[in-house]
């Protein structure tokens, strides 16, 4: 099996295409024509992952862009710039680059984390926020420092700051290590073969690995260092933008409670929404269910943003 950044330009009924935000180039995949909604993939994956929600926010008179994050997918890889601040700035770098004076943020697991940083950092940016599989910034940290059954289910993370090691371990024998978190991560529906072989592909990218670890090396050696306080500290600030929080119920990574307790950071419209027998890819196990959700969300008229 080999890996190439052709391999993450995946056929479809969307288009690709690069746009510049931030310093750095990022891989798009956009289908529709409407409001704007920028969808965020989580670890170990990219933005082929939303290609059900593509079609769905598509048909439903969206514009729906999937972006790969810094050092994933089509996107560049830079030397440094992973800290959660800089990829939100990405992110709604994006926006502005797209022409758009704002959009609905759509983020899993690591998108999501900066889906919650960018409605703090940016808020008139960010129209509405869907945030799944993953919790408040400040809920994560402290789940994961205090509670003892998240610290233990969030045991990637601190297998990750070890230097070397964990970009290794990705990427050995064809990436098999993605495939089985992808899998050991999921519900009963778990993904078939040929969609764990497109993500083992797509982390076999030169210096993929490196790049999609780095975030949470800086989540954690950060925390009794400056800049990991001032960025706790920042998020303090209330999310002012109407918010959506899904998340599975068997989720083995990210344990429902500590993701629920996300809520005391919102002054604004707030749902949430448990998957029964779904694990930490909703989006992809029952992504019409996913979709129904997200979609009835984003066209609640009685919704709206309190710019800050």
């Amino acid at each position: 099996m080999t890996a190439s950044d052709s391999g993450v330009r995946i056929d479809g009924p969307w288009t690709h295409r690069d746009v510049a935000a931030n310093g750095a180039r990022f891989h798009i995949a956009e289908l529709g024509e409407g409001p704007l909604v920028l969808l965020l993939h989580g670890f170990p994956q990219f933005w082929w992952t939303w290609r059900h929600q593509l079609e769905a926010l598509a048909d439903a008179g969206y514009r729906a862009v999937a972006m790969d994050l810094r050092g994933v997918g089509g996107s560049d890889r830079t030397p440094r710039g992973y800290d959660p601040a800089n990829l939100a700035l990405d992110i709604t770098g994006v926006v502005r680059s797209l022409g758009e004076p704002d959009a609905a943020l759509v983020g899993h697991d690591l998108g999501g984390y900066l889906a919650w940083t960018a409605a703090v950092m940016r808020p008139k940016l960010v129209r509405r926020l869907v945030v799944s599989s993953m919790p408040h910034p400040r809920r994560w940290r402290a789940a994961m420092l205090s509670d003892l059954a998240q610290t233990r289910a969030g045991a990637y993370v601190w297998g990750f700051q070890r230097p070397w090691v964990p970009e290794r371990r990705l990427v050995a024998d064809d990436a098999a290590l993605v495939g089985e978190l992808i899998t050991q991560w999921s519900g009963p529906a778990k993904p078939d073969d040929k969609a764990l072989a497109t993500y083992r592909r797509a982390m076999q990218i030169p210096s993929t690995a490196h790049c999609a670890v780095e975030p949470y090396r800086w989540m954690v050696r950060s925390l009794a260092r400056p800049d990991g306080v001032q960025f706790y500290r920042r998020m303090k600030r209330p999310v002012r933008v109407p918010t959506l929080q899904l998340h599975g119920a068997l989720d083995p990574a990210m344990r429902t409670r500590s993701t629920a307790g996300s809520v005391a950071y919102v002054e604004s419209a707030y749902r949430w929404r448990l998957f029964e027998g779904v694990g930490h890819f909703p989006h992809e196990e029952d992504p019409v269910a996913f979709s129904t959700e997200l979609l009835d969300w984003l066209a609640d008229p009685a919704q709206d943003r309190h710019d800050a």
